[in-house]
């Protein structure tokens, strides 16, 4: 639980795999959340009323994170209807894989605009009323930004670049009380992988030591830690989550 349950968390990217999971555990651990979704209005009112029904509170916002202008009007609307925020989480992200001989400039741009701008938009958004109070931004990463993956110049590009903007940023807010940390999850049974022809899932599953997927509930327990009291000493950090792959 936090110490103060009435703290504030907005998540982007919050109604499947790793975000719903992150919506419902800090709404469990009784925070007031607020997520955007980009594209389902039936996802985000289930999610929504879901939380509702277990006593917290969650706000929605139809929301593209490519957009600067609606990162700053969503977090204005949540500061208005919810209080300060308190901590922020980056977890909106697509994947557009191509071989880099055959992809077009559109789908470069889409990649990064979405991830890596998408980060920077709603921690700029944020990070100005973060600088006065104190407050924590997760940024959530990939190994494949570690690693780099054949076929995924661009999503790899952008989760490195989340990577550095998370080190850069926290040693940039640290002395206003402000910690930034990153997720680097591996393989994790979301809608994102599930497109794998189960081929190449058994071919990825025999690269984990521990034999297995990860679960979206494992990336949001990480989370609330990180989010939590208990990490306070901890800032500038990438915590990879990948079965001992990497």
């Amino acid at each position: 639980m936090p110490d103060n349950p009435t703290k504030v968390a907005l998540i982007t990217g919050g109604t499947r795999g790793i975000g719903r999971a992150i919506v419902e555990e800090f709404a469990a651990a009784g925070y007031a959340v607020a997520f955007t979704y980009a594209a389902s209005v039936e996802s985000a009112e289930k999610l929504a009323a879901g939380v509702g029904e277990k006593g917290g509170t969650a706000l929605t916002f139809l929301a593209d994170v490519r957009d600067f202008k609606r990162a700053q009007e969503v977090v204005e609307e949540v500061r208005s209807d919810l209080g300060p925020i308190d901590v922020l989480i980056n977890n909106a992200g697509i994947r557009r894989d191509r071989a880099l001989a055959s992809m077009d400039p559109e789908l470069w741009r889409e990649v990064i605009d979405t991830n890596l701008g998408g980060t920077f938009n709603y921690a700029r958004a944020c990070i100005g009323e973060m600088l006065r109070s104190g407050g924590v931004i997760l940024n959530v990463s990939s190994v494949s930004g570690k690693t780099g993956v054949a076929g995924q110049v661009n999503y790899s590009a952008s989760k490195a670049g989340i990577i550095g903007f998370t080190r850069s940023l926290a040693k940039e807010v640290a002395r206003f009380g402000v910690r930034v940390n990153a997720i680097a999850p591996g393989y994790i049974e979301t809608n994102m992988t599930a497109s794998l022809e189960e081929p190449a899932r058994k071919k990825l599953l025999a690269q984990i030591p521990l034999g297995k997927a990860g679960q979206p509930r494992d990336v949001a327990r990480l989370a609330l830690y990180l989010a939590s009291d208990d990490a306070s000493y901890i800032t500038g950090q990438v915590f990879t989550m990948d079965g001992g792959m990497t």
